[in-house]
C-alpha cells in the first residue's frame, strides 16, 4: 500500500516538479515499518507492570547515527541544505538502500529504547 502511494506521489511530482513530498514519504515509510516491526513486542511489554525506562546508550549509539543518515538524505532537497551543507558521498550513492535500512533501524531502535 505504501509503494502504491509512493508511485502516486512520484507521478504528481513529475507534473508539479515538487520532489520534497516524494523524498519525505520515502524517508518516513521505512521509519514506520521499523516501528511496526517492534510494535508487537512493545505491546507485550506494556502489559507487564514494571517501571518505564529509556535506554539512552542504545539510542545514542544506534538511533542517532541512523537519524543522521536519514537527515542527510533529506537535506539536499530542503531549502536549508541546498548547497550549504557537505553531504557524505556514501549517503548520496544512487541506491536508496542505505536510507531504507537506516529508517527501519531508527524506527525499531526508537521503540526498543523504551524499556519496561
Amino acid at each position: 500500500m505504501g509503494t502504491k502511494y509512493q508511485i502516486r506521489l512520484e507521478e504528481e511530482a513529475r507534473l508539479n516538479f515538487e520532489l520534497m513530498s516524494v523524498v519525505l514519504f520515502a524517508t518516513i515509510l521505512p521509519i514506520v515499518i521499523g516501528l511496526f516491526l517492534r510494535l508487537p513486542r512493545l505491546i507485550i511489554e506494556i502489559k507487564e507492570n514494571k517501571q518505564w525506562t529509556f535506554d539512552w546508550v542504545k539510542f545514542i549509539a544506534i538511533a542517532l547515527p541512523s537519524l543522521y543518515i536519514i537527515s542527510m538524505s533529506i537535506l539536499p532537497y530542503s531549502p536549508l541544505g541546498a548547497g550549504s551543507i557537505k553531504i557524505p558521498e556514501i549517503i548520496m550513492i544512487g541506491s536508496p538502500t542505505i536510507q531504507i535500512i537506516a529508517g527501519v533501524v531508527f524506527g525499531y531502535t526508537l521503540l526498543d529504547s523504551l524499556k519496561k
